[in-house]
């Protein structure tokens, strides 16, 4: 059976379906900021609470990533994303989750194989050293006061 390009091309539109690029950019607009709304409120509580604002903006980095890798790890982030879509690739919590998302995947496999080799997959080892440090070099300057 031969098949021309006109009707390949009816065929393939029946098969897809209508493409919503007005309500997904809609969507991932309200969730991106969102995001970024929740990191200036967090920015302003910090600060209430007489922190400068350099050391307040390393606060709110940590907290977003470790918000994003909490709900990553309950399944909670990945349900956001059904809806949010490109939103929540926010580069902060888009970073934390695909950092976790392998990881929580290949935890049956052992925390070696599993959860420490799979981590790597999808965000690679610069992500993952570089925002584990930064957070291990933001706490140990405040810990010791040496900033």
């Amino acid at each position: 059976m031969t098949v021309t390009k006109k009707e390949y091309q009816t065929m393939a539109k029946k098969a897809s379906p209508p493409s919503t690029y007005v309500k997904d950019s809609l969507l991932a607009f309200l969730f991106g900021g969102a995001i970024c709304t929740l990191g200036q409120c967090l920015l302003e509580l910090y600060m209430a609470l007489d922190l400068d604002k350099e050391t307040a903006s390393a606060f709110v980095s940590i907290t977003l990533i470790g918000l994003s890798a909490l709900l990553t790890a309950l399944r909670i982030y990945d349900n956001i994303a059904k809806y949010g879509g490109a939103g929540t690739l926010v580069p902060i919590t888009g970073f934390a989750n695909s950092i976790v998302s392998p990881a929580m995947e290949f935890k049956s496999e052992g925390f070696v194989l599993g959860i420490g080799a799979k981590m790597f997959m999808i965000a690679g080892p610069v992500l993952v050293y570089g925002t584990a440090t930064a957070i291990l070099y933001g706490l140990i300057l405040w810990f010791f006061n040496l900033y």
